[in-house]
């Protein structure tokens, strides 16, 4: 992980570190290998040509640059996270209601074998 990213993950407000944790650690958990660096301001993880960026913001978590496939599945069981084009915002306190696998699938359609981004 760069100093930049690391920085940025050690100043999480702690009402929002335990979901970007959570994140961070489904993302590490299916892509040890993934770089983390800081691109537009927030943790970019890179895994070959492929990117998923995780910031944190007022109400928690917002994921961009995902598979849009896989974002339509899990938006089909969770429309209220689509916030804008592009972004899948997670609240902190709704979060619990999304799985850790409804998340993995989201990161290895993002960052597997096969995704354009």
């Amino acid at each position: 992980m760069d100093a930049e990213a690391q920085t940025y993950i050690d100043g999480i407000d702690p009402e929002h570190r335990p979901l970007f944790d959570r994140i961070h650690r489904l993302i590490l958990r299916a892509y040890p290998e993934a770089a983390v660096v800081l691109s537009y301001g927030m943790p970019t993880y890179r895994v070959g040509g492929r990117r998923l960026h995780v910031g944190v913001w007022r109400h928690g978590v917002s994921v961009y640059g995902w598979d849009t496939d896989a974002g339509a599945d899990l938006l089909s069981r969770h429309p209220e996270l689509l916030s804008g084009k592009g972004t899948i915002r997670l609240r902190s306190k709704e979060a619990a209601d999304v799985t850790d696998d409804e998340l993995s699938g989201l990161v290895r359609a993002s960052l597997g074998p096969g995704t354009a981004h």
